[in-house]
């Protein structure tokens, strides 16, 4: 009586070709997880902009103050505290020298953060970022929103 079964050959053959086939699948995988964050960044710099329109129509002026008792009252859904405890993934807000956590700038749940200096409000315009290391390789993905609803992507961190 003689068994049938596969060869080790054959074994290794279609080991090869699942292995093959998952190296070209995974970093699809991981630049689709990306851009599926990069979503969140519209949303949130979106709603940043209305709270600021709204302090504007009211006050005559932008603020870079989006929390606290002199703040617009404004701040990302899910934040608690920055870091690892956000519901969020980007970090957002005016960043400068002096800035402060949960004042004028909010960090999401990648903890990255922009160099002071270009960030700023004042009686005509504002000038704010988002930025995030969605790789996880330290290239970062940043964004940015005016006055005028303008939301640029100012540096791709997927590729």
């Amino acid at each position: 009586m003689k068994q049938k079964a596969f060869s080790l050959i054959e074994l290794m053959v279609v080991v090869a070709i699942i292995a093959f086939l998952a190296s070209i699948a995974v970093p699809q995988y991981w630049k689709y997880n990306a851009k599926s964050k990069q979503a969140e960044v519209a949303m949130i710099l979106a709603s940043l902009h209305t709270a600021e329109q709204a302090h504007y129509a009211e006050h005559g002026t932008y603020s870079t103050e989006l929390s606290g008792p002199n703040g617009i009252g404004w701040k990302p859904e899910g934040y608690n505290g920055g870091g690892k405890n956000a519901k969020f993934n980007y970090s957002y807000g005016f960043y400068f020298s002096g800035a402060q956590e949960g004042i004028h700038y909010f960090t999401g749940k990648l903890e990255s953060k922009l160099d002071a200096g270009d960030c700023f409000a004042d009686k005509e315009r504002f000038f704010a970022k988002s930025c995030g290391d969605i790789m996880g390789k330290g290239k970062i993905d940043i964004w940015s929103i005016d006055e005028t609803r303008n939301i640029v992507h100012e540096q791709n961190g997927i590729d």
